[in-house]
């Protein structure tokens, strides 16, 4: 049971880290490729939650309690931001493969990594600080 818990800890973590450091990345980089990266974010955020999940069930049992509260922030967070990218960078992924002019479909991918970049931030203190609560 626990390498079972420490496997998807594991996969939690390593999906949270892309997830968030390519969101944070291309915000850097003005949304530049941000058409390229799309799927393999949503992955990795499908995989997050998932993990997350399994490992509030396992971890979290019990009464809701202020680590949950906390955590419940961070997951609310991680919601807004799959959907943030998924509305404004899929969108806009959906223009240029249709053969749309990227100009400014790259804007407001860039708008869409930056606000994801601000909730992921809030999801990963959130998680963070929960082990100190």
């Amino acid at each position: 049971m626990l390498s079972v818990l420490i496997t998807v800890l594991v996969l939690h973590v390593l999906a949270a880290v892309f997830w968030a450091g390519s969101t944070f990345t291309l915000a850097w980089l003005g949304g530049e490729r941000a058409e390229q990266l799309f799927g393999a974010q949503m992955g990795a955020a499908a995989l997050a939650v998932i993990t997350g999940f399994y490992l509030w069930g396992e971890l979290h049992r019990g009464p809701f309690g202020m680590a949950e509260q906390i955590l419940a922030v961070g997951v609310a967070a991680a919601f807004a931001a799959a959907g943030v990218q998924g509305a404004l960078i899929g969108g806009a992924r959906r223009k240029i493969i249709a053969g749309a002019d990227p100009t400014a479909l790259r804007r407001r991918m860039a708008a869409g990594e930056r606000i994801a970049t601000i909730l992921l931030a809030i999801t990963l203190i959130a998680m963070t600080a929960v082990r100190y609560i």
